[in-house]
């Protein structure tokens, strides 16, 4: 895994490795910054330290292109772990930190990081070109992807399929609006069935240990 030294949009000037570090010596703390979670059903089994959403009914499957122009299905994903989460790039802390905490639970997985897929799905068609969403994600792992509904597709399949909450924040001109999304991120399991919410702010170590339990059921 290469490690890039850009500095990562929204994240206050600091680099990927800066922010691995920050998540490694204390760990994220839970900030909502205008998102929330999605999830409110399932519950804490001694088996996960996520929230256990088995059985659930939503977050089922997609069929999005992503930044590269492949069309996409969690079909594509059977034998690893999917971690999917919603955010834009020009999020100022949710999105950076996650991402970066992935690139930590990567580094813990160690020679099962290749069986972890993540997915970072924009709520921002607007802004999040195919090229922007490459280069910001390129800065974290080149093996992470993103996937690029339209702004219909958004509204009315991907975000009620996935009991996803998101909202423009108008800003002082027409391109400096925010976007409020929801937090949080959830994994599927290597037969592509939704199985565990982790918030916003879960350290590294329980969500590697969360994909490794997924793996080990086969």
């Amino acid at each position: 895994m290469t490690h890039s030294t850009h500095t990562i949009p929204g994240a206050g000037g600091l680099t990927r490795r800066q922010l691995v570090s920050t998540l490694m010596l204390g760990g994220a703390a839970w900030l909502l910054a205008g998102c929330e979670d999605g999830s409110s059903a399932g519950s804490k089994s001694a088996k996960f330290n996520s929230l256990d959403i088995s059985g659930a009914k939503y977050a089922q499957d997609f069929s999005l292109p992503d930044m590269n122009g492949q069309q996409r299905s969690m079909a594509d994903f059977r034998g690893k772990v999917v971690a999917m989460f919603f955010g834009f790039v020009q999020c100022p802390d949710v999105c950076p930190t996650t991402l970066a905490e992935m690139v930590q639970v990567r580094e813990l997985l160690g020679a099962d990081a290749d069986k972890l897929q993540v997915l970072f799905v924009t709520v921002d068609p607007e802004r999040d070109t195919a090229q922007i969403l490459k280069e910001y994600l390129g800065n974290f792992d080149p093996s992470f992807l993103a996937l690029l509904p339209t702004p219909e597709e958004l509204r009315t399949r991907i975000a009620p399929d996935f009991k996803v909450y998101y909202k423009k924040i108008e800003g002082s001109t027409p391109t400096s609006y925010t976007m409020d999304h929801t937090a949080g991120v959830l994994l599927f399991d290597p037969k592509g069935k939704v199985r565990l919410h982790s918030s916003y702010g879960s350290p590294a170590a329980s969500i590697a240990a969360d994909i490794q339990a997924l793996l080990a059921e086969g």
